[in-house]
């Protein structure tokens, strides 16, 4: 079983010239965070690092909205199409493989732009993640192959705060919950505490967060959903079958992909799925808002449909120097 080692950041990757420091920029799904990043790479001489927990899966492509090709010639991003569908993938291993990547860009005298979505990914690299136990591989799929229902009575019995704060709609963090406490024997709410702290380090870079109004977000992740779909969402999960998709809980938690093999296996018609991935879209920008407001040194910066990605691109300049 491999054991992955606590992950602190080094203080040489955040702490560096001031030119080469890196940019960190955050905020929900479709609110357009792509196209600010990339301007901002060509402007500041940068390179931008994915933080999203399933673009680094080969293969989901359409319904993780990974940057195209003529995006990726424009600017050099890394942690896009890391693993195959087949393999594990963690925080501690976004936060191992963020540090290669920023030290090879800053090597190169470039900057890193960090650009994403997954709020725990963002953590791991600023802040380190402590000393989890690392997963029990005949545990974990035993715990998998229970109903999620019998995992959150357990949860709710032997550790009522991670029961009250968790998302109960996320089978892949109940079942990290419970690994825990049953290999610990001790609540995870007050483990995963002593792990923040532990891991925990001074970091002055700001993280600059995009927002919109709800009705302007909605809109845009609605239309997101129908493009999606019009490219070949289903084409493209289809054919993810075969490669092992439902066979990794990890990869099955992107929103898209676990509708369309719904729909695949005659559970909805196409009609719903299209609208059910949407409200699912919705509901998980809105969790990637909450986990941002909780978050200490965060800069806000509120685009309406008018917003020009130049002019956001200004005031991130403008504010970091």
């Amino acid at each position: 079983m491999e054991k992955t080692a606590a992950l602190h950041p080094p203080s040489s990757i955040l702490h560096l010239h001031p030119v080469l420091r890196p940019v960190f920029l955050a905020g929900p799904t479709a609110v357009g965070k792509s196209e600010v990043a990339l301007l901002l790479a060509e402007q500041l001489g940068g390179e931008i690092i994915s933080v999203d927990s399933m673009q680094v899966y080969r293969g989901l492509d359409l319904g993780t909205a990974k940057p195209t090709a003529a995006e990726r010639q424009r600017v050099p991003h890394h942690l896009i199409d890391v693993v195959d569908l087949t393999a594990p993938f963690d925080a501690a291993k976004f936060g191992a493989l963020a540090q290669t990547a920023v030290a090879e860009i800053q090597a190169r005298g470039r900057v890193p732009i960090f650009c994403g979505g997954t709020g725990l990914y963002f953590k791991a690299f600023r802040e380190g993640l402590g000393a989890a136990p690392p997963a029990d591989e005949k545990l974990r799929a035993e715990l998998e192959a229970a109903p999620l229902a019998e995992l959150l009575r357990e949860l709710e019995q032997r550790d009522p705060a991670t029961f009250a704060a968790i998302d109960r709609q996320n089978p892949r963090r109940v079942i990290r919950a419970v690994e825990v406490i049953r290999l610990t024997g001790k609540p995870f709410s007050a483990q995963r505490a002593s792990w923040n702290e532990e891991g925990r380090m001074k970091n002055e870079e700001t993280m600059f967060a995009l927002t919109r109004k709800p009705d302007d977000l909605h809109a845009r992740i609605n239309a997101r959903g129908d493009t999606m779909f019009a490219a070949g969402l289903v084409e493209e999960t289809r054919a993810l079958l075969p490669r092992g998709l439902e066979q990794n809980p990890t990869a099955m938690q992107a929103i898209g992909y676990r509708q369309v093999v719904e729909h695949l296996r005659g559970e909805r018609p196409l009609a719903e799925t299209v609208e059910l991935v949407k409200i699912k879209t919705r509901q998980f920008a809105k969790r990637q808002l909450t986990w941002l407001r909780k978050h200490e040194r965060v800069e806000w910066l509120e685009l309406t449909a008018q917003s020009r990605p130049a002019e956001i691109v200004a005031t991130i300049l403008a504010r970091r120097s």
